[in-house]
């Protein structure tokens, strides 16, 4: 089933990228396995996934322990400032950062693990009040101050987009990222690049990919319906 479903998604995102005319090696594919166990994880990886998502660092540490060291780990969830000292020796990128302090912790641990650790700033976009994130307005002057730390780089701006029935409904929010993106691209600032726009699920990736994501977070689609109960084992 997985292997289907990656050569479904694959051939959705060739097709995204042709119709944007774009080329096929500027969007990453992250497979999201959150409540999957590790078992189903490492068949994606069998078939040429390396890039995997968790929104809980409790679950992504416990699984990281059990997979491939190519593996590379994101973490896509709210990340709380108690949690970075497990994640910060090994994740490959942090999507989710959207306050000062929480950027200001993940610097801390990654100067005490000797990295510097890639992070993109979380954009609420639509303002939902039921998700994180910080408001587009206010999003110039949080990148601002986190460049200012030395553990951290700006890697780029995430979103959730909302949950909608048809996809065409969140074009408007993807295409407001981008333009938000290119914007701060060009104040050029230090330590700070645009090159990753996190955006797109499974029911809107290809959208997404049409207005410039350039990592789009699919786990439904790869691995079916997320069951809260399994454990990851």
């Amino acid at each position: 089933m997985i292997e289907e479903n990656l050569k479904q998604i694959e051939e959705n995102i060739q097709a995204a990228c042709k119709r944007a005319g774009r080329e096929r090696s500027e969007v990453t594919l992250i497979a999201v396995g959150k409540t999957k166990p590790v078992d189903l994880l490492n068949e994606a990886f069998a078939c040429g996934c390396r890039e995997f998502g968790e929104n809980k660092v409790q679950e992504m540490t416990e699984k990281q322990e059990l997979m491939s060291e190519e593996t590379h780990w994101h973490m896509i969830g709210h990340l709380q400032r108690n949690k970075v000292k497990y994640l910060a020796p090994y994740v490959t990128l942090i999507h989710s950062v959207d306050t000062y302090r929480l950027a200001e912790e993940i610097s801390i641990h990654a100067q005490k693990n000797h990295r510097v650790i890639p992070v993109l700033i979380e954009v609420n976009i639509a303002e939902e009040e039921s998700k994180f994130g910080i408001a587009a307005e206010d999003t110039i002057e949080l990148i601002r101050q986190v460049a200012e730390l030395k553990g951290v780089k700006v890697k780029g701006l995430m979103t959730i987009a909302p949950y909608v029935e048809d996809p065409e409904e969140n074009r408007h929010y993807f295409r407001q990222i981008k333009q938000l993106s290119v914007d701060i691209d060009g104040k050029n600032i230090d330590n700070v690049d645009m090159s990753i726009l996190s955006m797109g699920m499974t029911g809107d990736y290809t959208v997404a990919i049409e207005e410039g994501a350039t990592m789009v977070r699919v786990g439904t689609g790869i691995f079916g319906e997320r069951n809260y109960l399994k454990s990851i084992q």
